[in-house]
């Protein structure tokens, strides 16, 4: 498969719990930019994928483990939203197949993997793919975070999955370039800025060897542990950057919500 034809990998803001599907309280239109970046997505994706592999800041476990699950019950893992985002559906199929090969290439890199069978899809996943392909007609995947939240070891994930690029499987990372629960104030406002900026510089690394060697040493950046007391939302960054390869990241969405600069980048695509 040539460059052109190759799928990009994303790392994606999921927003705060079921935002983009209520009313949220004192600003109806905080999420509405975040939901029209993952609205129009696809037009950076390009073709229409085979699958779709995520990482969500929402799922880790002590080794690496594939959701291999036919057909992925939804997690409802947000506490003290309306009713109805409790009814929300998102009925894409598994993808056992797929699940397989991530196994196989991950062991063959020599990197330990489970399976897990019964899990579903968390809301890292749902929410932001109700507004990317709202249809939910493409088999989705999760691979978790491993425990440890160590840059390298998730940066040596995705490389090792760089090739499912080229059979057709969209990689995301789902999580939030900022994500402090307790700084979404004004005062957190230049800190956001000075992490983001420093984060967009180095994604956008003129080579893959700076990139990543930037993003390992994430925590020596400006304000980090303000940004990121718990990287959670962050390592899913990483597994998207190491499948990037070669690719060089670039920034394509960037708002301010609740104060903090949040951002969502694009290894690879059609204008890379």
């Amino acid at each position: 498969m040539s460059d052109a034809t190759r799928v990009p990998t994303f790392f994606i803001p999921h927003g705060g719990g079921p935002c983009f599907f209520m009313n949220w309280p004192g600003d109806p239109h905080m999420w509405d930019r975040m939901a029209d970046f993952l609205r129009n997505m696809h037009q950076e994706v390009g073709s229409k994928p085979k699958a779709i592999l995520v990482i969500s800041g929402h799922w880790m476990e002590d080794e690496f483990t594939v959701m291999t699950t036919a057909q992925p019950p939804l997690i409802y893992d947000y506490y003290g939203f309306p009713p109805h985002t409790y009814e929300l559906t998102y009925p894409a199929p598994g993808a056992p197949a797929v699940a397989q090969r991530v196994v196989d290439l991950l062991t063959a890199a020599r990197i330990p993997v489970k399976t897990d069978s019964q899990r579903g899809y968390d809301h890292g996943v749902f929410i932001p793919f109700k507004l990317i392909y709202p249809d939910a007609d493409i088999p989705v995947l999760q691979l978790s975070m491993k425990k440890t939240l160590d840059p390298a070891e998730h940066l040596r994930a995705g490389a090792a999955l760089q090739q499912l690029r080229d059979e057709g499987v969209l990689i995301v990372g789902s999580g939030m370039s900022f994500h402090n629960m307790r700084g979404f104030s004004p005062a957190f406002t230049e800190p956001s800025k000075r992490f983001d900026d420093w984060l967009s510089a180095s994604i956008a690394a003129p080579s893959a060897q700076q990139r990543d060697a930037l993003l390992q040493e994430w925590e020596k950046a400006p304000d980090a542990k303000l940004t990121q007391p718990h990287p959670d939302h962050l390592l899913p960054l990483m597994v998207a950057a190491g499948a990037a390869g070669d690719d060089i990241g670039r920034k394509i969405f960037e708002d301010k919500v609740m104060n903090v600069v949040v951002s969502g980048y694009v290894f690879g695509g059609q204008t890379a």
